[in-house]
């Protein structure tokens, strides 16, 4: 039976998905996914448009902030991801400008040139009114606490403006000395991206971003993860305990970094032990809402959302105000 008062409350998801056919061929875009549900995922990466908005109000969503799909441009060579991310950017400006009360943009950025990405950071938010960024997790084994980034860092701290850090696949080196072994090929593939390591390596990505001093040098900064916190929450205490400030030459311990300038959102982990672990962590001003669209179900997500045991105030906070907080809008 459907649940009315789960519809009139206000919900901004923040991990939602788009794509279009020329970013699918340059990037040789490839799913672990059946045919046929490949076909629905990618019909609906494609559309931006009536088929997306008519199931988001099926689903009682009332926003989505859109972010190009994984891999992004993260991969490929410099010049060709600032082409593909600009052209990327300006279809989701249109796209955004057709349905301004149902989508908002998180701009693609160029990664493998950092100085053309924080000029594109500062093109689609000053211009096109983008609210941040997603970065597809490491740029080709380089990871955002390397020096070279340093330009994306400071231009999202200026901008006030966070990123959305999303999950990549390891290193090939990584994916043969830990995920390899004896087990069925698709079993290491499962175990290297969705059922793990994709998940780690936001973690490590995140852990990296901390300990190098990112936050100290950009106070300002804000990060957003995914699916519960990528198994951060859970070794939080762990992390301070056995990292505190002094030995890690930082300002405050990894457990402020993550509490003051790191948000988290569903992803697709509707799990309520993980839902717990993250809210004793790091409080409901923290927790956004988000769907993993259409990776993962929209109702499952605002079915999840409704029956989380926390108050009405509470679930408004995750639902939308945060995210307007967070994002200005």
């Amino acid at each position: 039976m459907e649940n009315k008062n789960a519809k009139k409350m206000r919900t901004i998801a923040l991990e939602e998905h788009y794509a279009t056919p020329a970013f699918l061929e340059a990037s040789n875009h490839r799913m672990e996914e059946t045919p046929a549900r490949r076909s629905t995922v990618i019909d609906r990466l494609l559309n931006l448009g009536d088929l997306r908005t008519e199931e988001m109000d099926a689903a009682g969503i009332d926003t989505q902030v859109l972010s190009l799909t994984s891999p992004g441009v993260q991969q490929m060579e410099a010049a060709e991801a600032v082409a593909i991310a600009r052209e990327q950017n300006d279809y989701l400006a249109d796209r955004v400008k057709h349905y301004p009360d149902r989508f908002v943009g998180f701009a693609a950025l160029p990664t493998p040139d950092p100085d053309q990405a924080a000029k594109e950071l500062e093109r689609t938010v000053g211009k096109l009114g983008f609210k941040g960024a997603a970065i597809m997790g490491h740029t080709q084994g380089r990871y955002l606490d390397d020096e070279f980034f340093r330009p994306i860092l400071e231009g999202a701290a200026v901008l006030h403006v966070p990123i959305y850090l999303h999950p990549t696949v390891p290193t090939p080196k990584v994916i043969e000395a830990y995920y390899n072994g004896n087990y069925p090929p698709n079993v290491a593939v499962m175990l290297s991206t969705v059922a793990w390591g994709w998940h780690i390596e936001t973690a490590i990505h995140s852990l990296r971003l901390v300990a190098s001093g990112a936050f100290d040098r950009y106070p300002d900064l804000q990060i957003v993860i995914g699916h519960l916190g990528e198994t951060i929450p859970f070794m939080l205490s762990r992390i301070d305990d056995r990292l505190p400030k002094e030995v890690a030459k930082l300002e405050r311990s990894f457990g402020d970094y993550f509490r003051e300038n790191f948000s988290y959102t569903f992803s697709g982990f509707n799990y309520l032990p993980s839902f717990r672990v993250l809210l004793l962590e790091v409080g409901v001003g923290r927790i956004m809402f988000s769907t993993d669209y259409p990776y993962s179900s929209m109702e499952s997500a605002r079915n999840f959302l409704e029956r989380l045991p926390v108050s009405p105030a509470d679930k408004e906070e995750i639902g939308h105000r945060n995210a307007e907080r967070l994002l200005h809008i």
